[in-house]
């Protein structure tokens, strides 16, 4: 059977992306899963004809921390609404100097340093080891490259995303020490990234930098973090008005194959 084009897109929004509807959502469904309660009501709209999903990350409000948040039941409320494929937006501390506040990074790799997150949605059972070589959709990143390059705005892809358990930023020596692998650090792309595969979903994260990881020898800040990121939202909201529209194509990856031959 030949693949269909996906229809409906889901994307989990992160600090200072509070919504992707020009004019409001359509509708907002609340989502029992097996798992608990998403972060929110999940929001229903159109987003240049595509059927898009959204859901914040840290709760109405950022009240949720990253060490708390239900990224099972998030991932699985899009599902059962019916998201073929996860965008999402998070906000990131740059381990490069040529990395400045601003820019948007698409990562291709990540490590993951978290410490204390349920990972999987394979607790008992079945038993399915999937397959994370390469973690991210590469379908949705080449859409995303595209727009990002247009835009005119800083971008960066090709990148590794080390993501640490939060919600207290690093020590200088931790921040020395990530330097050595990665190239931007954050708080929630894990385990948002191994559910989507899990789920046989496309996925792609957006991240912007914020600040510079104490690396560079200055304290992070949060009300400069939350300055750059009023900065970042109206870009953040053009690219993503630009890309989620190109979406809704026919998929070449083989993201929906994620469980082939990955069961114990």
């Amino acid at each position: 059977m030949s693949a269909s084009p996906r229809r409906t897109i889901g994307v989990i929004g992160g600090s200072g992306v509070a919504d992707v509807f020009e004019g409001g959502a359509k509708a907002a469904h609340r989502v029992a899963t097996a798992w608990g309660a998403p972060s929110a009501p999940i929001e229903e709209g159109d987003v240049g004809g595509m059927r898009v999903l959204f859901v914040p990350r840290h709760g109405p409000g950022h009240t949720i921390p990253p060490h708390r948040i239900n990224y099972r039941a998030n991932v699985d409320a899009l599902v059962a609404l019916g998201a073929q494929a996860i965008v999402t937006v998070s906000s990131v501390g740059s381990l490069r100097e040529e990395l400045s506040p601003g820019t948007f990074v698409l990562p291709d790799q990540f490590v993951d340093l978290t410490k204390q997150r349920p990972t999987t949605f394979f607790d008992g059972g079945k038993v399915y080891h999937v397959s994370l070589a390469d973690p991210f959709c590469p379908d949705l990143a080449r859409a995303a490259a595209e727009v990002g390059r247009s835009e005119g705005a800083p971008f960066a892809e090709g990148k590794t995303y080390v993501c640490v358990e939060g919600p207290r930023f690093s020590t200088r020596a931790e921040s020395r020490f990530f330097r050595s692998f990665a190239d931007v650090i954050g708080m929630t792309l894990v385990p948002e990234v191994t559910l989507a595969r899990e789920r046989a979903l496309c996925y792609l994260c957006l991240a912007m930098v914020t600040d510079f990881d104490v690396w560079a020898e200055r304290p992070v800040e949060t009300r400069e973090i939350l300055e750059t990121m009023r900065g970042n939202g109206e870009r953040m909201h053009r690219l993503l008005g630009r890309l989620l529209p190109r979406l809704g194509t026919v998929p070449t990856c083989a993201c929906a194959r994620a469980l082939d031959g990955a069961g114990v």
